[in-house]
């Protein structure tokens, strides 16, 4: 009776919500870029001299993030791509707020 109760179409279980059971590379890749990008923007914001990687870090970082929403197709993604944005958006404000994108270079 055991038998009964199990499903075929079940994913595996180290899927984490992917629920679609297929592979997704180019989502996958953006989700990974998304969080780097969102970690080096998040830490570097909190050092004054650290804006012009924090801000760069943290644009490039929103633009891959708002680009793997577009396209993504798991709750696992999208879970993981808004992590990264508010990490990359919160890393580009204070890079701004420190000396902007050039930081005095143009000016």
């Amino acid at each position: 009776m055991a038998q009964a109760m199990r499903t075929q179409s079940s994913p595996p279980p180290i899927s984490l919500f992917s629920t679609d059971g297929k592979s997704h590379p180019l989502q996958d890749a953006l989700m990974a870029a998304t969080l780097v990008l969102g970690a080096v923007a998040f830490v570097t914001a909190f050092f004054h001299n650290l804006h012009l990687l924090s801000s760069w870090a943290g644009l490039i970082g929103i633009l891959t993030g708002a680009y793997g929403q577009f396209i993504s197709v798991t709750t696992r993604e999208r879970f993981a791509l808004i992590i990264g944005l508010g990490a990359s958006a919160f890393g580009f404000f204070l890079g701004m707020a420190h000396g902007g994108l050039f930081g005095g270079w143009l000016g």
